[in-house]
């Protein structure tokens, strides 16, 4: 399995919390760089949160203070909590996994792409 699968989404209230999880092989977790990308239509895809093996961690301003992401090799699943939930993160959630350790912040650094889930906060 090459595919991460993302799960946990779905129509929240504002405030929240959510989790989000992404699960994948050994081979996906044994990747440098994981991270969750969000999309809505018409737009690209913008990283939210990325970690590296190396536990340096990237939030976007956006959700900085709101959001934790964390992996659990053990269980090769990564998490996104999400508190303090706004409408505009309402979005398609995406888990990605880049095994080289390059660049890790832009969406074309990751070759690895679940099918995401939706997240909608009224």
């Amino acid at each position: 399995q090459v595919q991460p699968v993302e799960a946990g989404g779905g129509s929240v209230q504002a405030v929240g919390p959510l989790t989000l999880s992404c699960a994948g092989s050994v081979g996906i977790f044994s990747s440098v760089c994981m991270g969750w990308f969000r999309q809505v239509p018409g737009k690209g895809r913008e990283g939210v949160a990325i970690i590296s093996k190396g536990i340096d961690v990237y939030y976007d301003d956006s959700v900085k203070g709101r959001f934790t992401i964390s992996r659990d090799d053990g269980k090769n699943t990564l998490y996104l909590q999400a508190n303090s939930l706004k409408p505009e993160d309402s979005a398609r959630y995406y888990c990605a996994a880049d095994p080289f350790g390059g660049h890790c912040r832009d969406a074309t650094d990751f070759p690895y792409w679940g099918q995401g889930t939706q997240v909608t906060v009224s």
